[in-house]
């Protein structure tokens, strides 16, 4: 048996190798070259995404801890407000009570001397009634007139002697 070489080194061969070298280099040239500039840009953008993404993150969480703070402000602002209107009201009440009061003790106070004054002229009425009824009755008993200022100084004593004794 005789054994051939797998490979002969012969021309072909060395123009398969350039040809293969050649082949290579413009597909280098004209294919590997644009197919690294669209994966280098596609890889670039991919990190411009993802950093603006982190950003957007840290944005996001500062920004609801800063709501989360206004929220909680608000709240107690709320509260304070709610506060000073509860207080404003009662207040109010207590003044309201107050001028209430004041004014139902000056209305009654009012109707006390009002009633005092009523009563002391419908007892001044009435003396002066029982007085003219008295010389009325007097001059029918003794027909005749008896000097009116004496008379009624007579009732008078008797007025008051009758109002004692009540």
């Amino acid at each position: 048996m005789d054994f051939k070489p797998v490979v002969t080194i012969s021309w072909e061969l060395l123009f398969q190798i350039i040809n293969t070298v050649i082949l290579f280099l413009v597909l280098k040239k004209l294919l590997f070259k644009p197919v690294l500039n669209i994966i280098e840009k596609r890889e670039n953008m991919i990190q411009d995404d993802l950093a603006t993404g982190a950003k957007a993150k840290n944005e996001g969480i500062a920004l609801k801890k800063e709501y989360e703070e206004k929220v909680s402000l608000a709240k107690e602002e709320g509260k304070e407000i709610i506060k000073q209107a509860t207080s404003r009201a009662e207040e109010k009440s207590n003044q309201i009570i107050a001028d209430a009061q004041a004014e139902a003790s000056s209305l009654k106070s009012k109707a006390t001397k009002e009633i005092a004054q009523q009563k002391e002229q419908a007892i001044a009425e009435i003396r002066n009634d029982i007085s003219d009824i008295a010389i009325l009755a007097a001059s029918k008993v003794l027909e005749e007139d008896i000097d009116k200022s004496k008379h009624e100084d007579l009732i008078q004593k008797f007025i008051k002697e009758v109002g004692e004794a009540e």
